[in-house]
């Protein structure tokens, strides 16, 4: 089948098919590459020997004592982020907590008490790493 041939000068000029200039694709695949990049770097550069996981956790007027489990690797320091939220899901409370070193590696179970500034519904561990400074 041919392509229509429409009558000159009555549907005005006919637009040819604009390219982008040739730098864009090489330019948008990089980009993308160094993102790529990134989020896998960001992924498996995390230590994988550690994991948390909240016990329980009570609620009283302005704390929350978070009772959590972590694992680590032997002799290596670790801090986590514990977070309390109020009933709206703000965050009423942050600390960062050192998790001792003792105990070899395996679990430590920790139980810390975060003081609020509002009356919180829950208690979380937000997440564990390595401590560089100990």
């Amino acid at each position: 089948m041919t392509e229509p041939v429409f009558p000159a000068g009555r549907y005005g000029r006919r637009r040819s098919g604009r390219r982008a200039p040739r730098w864009v694709v090489p330019a948008l695949a990089g980009v993308l590459v160094l993102v790529l990049v990134g989020i896998l770097w960001r992924v498996y550069a995390s230590d994988p020997g550690i994991g948390y996981q909240v016990l329980k956790y009570q609620v009283a007027d302005r704390e929350v004592a978070i009772t959590f489990e972590v694992t680590r690797p032997a002799g290596r320091a670790v801090s986590c982020v514990l977070r309390a939220r109020s009933r709206d899901g703000a965050e009423v409370g942050r600390e960062v907590v050192a998790v001792p070193t003792s105990g070899g590696n395996g679990s430590v179970v920790v139980t810390h008490t975060l003081t609020t500034k509002a009356r919180p519904v829950t208690g979380e561990v937000e997440g564990c790493g390595l401590d560089p400074g100990r």
